[in-house]
């Protein structure tokens, strides 16, 4: 029996065809999420690639001043250039920008620092003073001195004291300039004797009159690095080319003993210390030997020679009063001195042509002398103790096992004389030497093994790229949580159409062929140009929900083989 389906009229529906007109006819709510959720995710998309360019900070500068930090914070912020401050005096920047930027200030002369050199005396003052002038250029020298020092790869800061008196003409005697150079070494650094003396150097000459001597070099502990105030600093300890040479003495003496027993104990089964104590005083002594000469053979040198010869005539002119007494030949000396007195102008009977002579005679003979000169040598070895400890033997049984057992005495005792033989050994000095036999303890690495999130690698990634990973999520989180709902409210599944279905119609008739739905789009979406509303299908859908017996009559004419009508 064919019962007529009378279709109900629907509510006519029109749907709008462009997609502005789809989405001006979403609900307020709707819009505004839409609208909110493209411009949050335009905004991750810029900030995105500009993290990527920017997001990895370099240090510009560190250990500045706030002086210095404030100006060249002050010329960032003129340049427009992003950066962070971190205590210490740091500043960073993007990695980028690090190089440009250091050019860039150093071209405005920033970081200035503490120091000022000789551009002070750029700008001189009309009211300045004789006195202001003189500080001024003291301060400029020790400035220039500090830069140049400062230069050195060992040394990280320095300050400089110039004493300069002033001269006058009115004092005899000038008082003489000198200078005081404090150093800050870098860290495990040392100058040697050669840099010293170059500092020293420099400063002198840098100097008028400064003499080498007025000099004084100390480091950050306060040691006393220069060593030439006329023995002042003697015996205040080694220094820095003493104990270096002390150290490769007695790294040298190890390497023979370690050279000569390792082949026998096998590699890493010694060790070896070796303590030297040097002499490094300076004596010189000096001494003079007389000594005859010997034997009456021996040659002689004549140093010198004089020889003194005086004459009187025989009738020497009578002077004196006249008279008597006066033509009277001299008396001879009553009282002689050593035996008869000669007659000095001839003998009582004044006989004629007779005179005196006298001759003296000196010579000069050289001595024999010797002058021995002994400088003793700097560095002297005064004593050596060296200990050797090597390890127990090792040895393995048939059956696999291993066992140690310590080195026998006569064994050891071989090693003592080889040891002895490779450092020189002296009992006269009072060297000594140990050799002992000990097991060796293996040092016990437990390896510990990091969670992956704690390993080095991923702390890098993290911090690199977490980020970017959250600026990721957010826009997903817009896409599907504000973008999405909007498109799908301006697309609905379901639509109402108006139309009415003729009665005695199959069900062929009415629903037809289905036409395959267009593949969705990357949202989910079907595409924008299928003809949602004319679906065949929702109108069958439409058709069952408002005729339930009409639908009942065509399932029972299927299942009894006959052709369902509609009427």
């Amino acid at each position: 029996m064919n019962m007529a389906v009378t279709a109900p009229p629907a509510e006519v529906v029109v749907a709008p065809a462009g997609l502005l007109a789809r989405l001006q006819a979403l609900p307020p709510r709707n819009q505004i999420g839409l609208g909110l959720g493209l411009l949050l995710l335009v905004a991750v998309l810029v900030l995105l690639p500009m993290w990527g360019r920017t997001g990895d900070y370099r240090p510009l500068f560190t250990g500045l001043s706030d002086k210095d930090g404030g100006a060249i914070v002050a010329q960032l912020a003129q340049q427009q250039v992003a950066y962070r401050t971190e205590p210490g005096g740091t500043i960073l920047v993007p990695a980028s920008q690090v190089y440009d930027l250091r050019m860039k200030l150093a071209s405005s002369g920033l970081p200035k620092g503490s120091l000022v050199g000789f551009e002070l005396l750029d700008k001189p003052s009309l009211g300045q003073t004789q006195f202001n002038e003189r500080l001024n250029f003291q301060r400029a020298l020790e400035g220039e001195l500090t830069r140049t020092i400062t230069a050195l790869a060992d040394v990280s800061d320095a300050r400089v004291h110039l004493a300069i008196p002033q001269q006058t003409g009115f004092f005899r005697e000038q008082q003489k300039p000198s200078a005081s150079v404090m150093l800050h070494l870098r860290g495990g650094r040392l100058l040697d004797r050669g840099q010293i003396a170059g500092i020293v150097h420099l400063v002198s000459s840098s100097v008028p009159e400064l003499q080498p001597r007025a000099v004084s070099v100390l480091d950050q502990t306060g040691k006393l690095l220069s060593n030439n105030h006329d023995g002042e600093g003697a015996g205040l300890g080694l220094d820095a080319q003493q104990q270096q040479y002390k150290g490769q003495l007695e790294a040298s003496l190890a390497r023979r003993i370690e050279a000569l027993l390792e082949p026998v104990v096998g590699t890493g089964n010694l060790r070896t210390t070796v303590t030297a104590e040097i002499d490094f005083s300076q004596t010189e002594q000096t001494s003079e030997a007389y000594a005859p000469n010997q034997g009456a053979s021996a040659a002689q040198t004549l140093r010198s020679h004089v020889v003194n010869e005086s004459q009187n005539a025989a009738n020497p002119i009578a002077t004196g009063v006249a008279g008597a007494v006066s033509n009277q030949p001299p008396v001879p000396a009553q009282a002689p001195i050593n035996g008869a007195s000669a007659p000095l102008q001839g003998t009582q009977q004044g006989a004629a042509g007779a005179g005196s002579n006298r001759r003296e005679e000196t010579r000069n003979y050289e001595v024999d002398r010797t002058v021995r000169v002994t400088r003793q040598a700097s560095g002297e070895v005064r004593r050596l103790n060296a200990a050797v400890v090597v390890n127990h033997r090792t040895s393995t049984d048939p059956r696999g096992r291993s066992s140690t057992a310590p080195i026998p005495d006569a064994e050891l005792e071989r090693l003592t004389q080889l040891a002895r033989e490779a450092i020189g050994f002296n009992e006269q000095r009072g060297d000594s030497l140990r050799v002992i036999s000990a097991p060796f303890v293996k040092p016990v690495v437990e390896e510990t093994t990091l969670p992956v999130w704690q390993q080095p690698w991923a702390r890098d990634l993290f911090s690199s790229g977490a980020v970017p990973l959250a600026l990721v999520l957010v826009a997903l989180i817009i896409v599907f949580g504000m973008v999405r709902p909007a498109l799908r409210a301006a697309y609905p599944k379901t639509v109402v159409v108006d139309e009415r279905v003729p009665a005695g119609a199959t069900l062929s008739e009415v629903v037809g062929d289905t036409p395959a739905l267009p593949p969705p789009d990357i949202f989910g979406l079907p595409a924008l140009e299928a003809p949602i509303d004319a679906t065949k299908l929702e109108q069958a859908r439409m058709f069952a929900q408002g005729n339930p017996l009409a639908v009942a009559n065509i399932v029972r004419a299927w299942m009894n083989g006959e052709e369902p009508t509609v009427g």
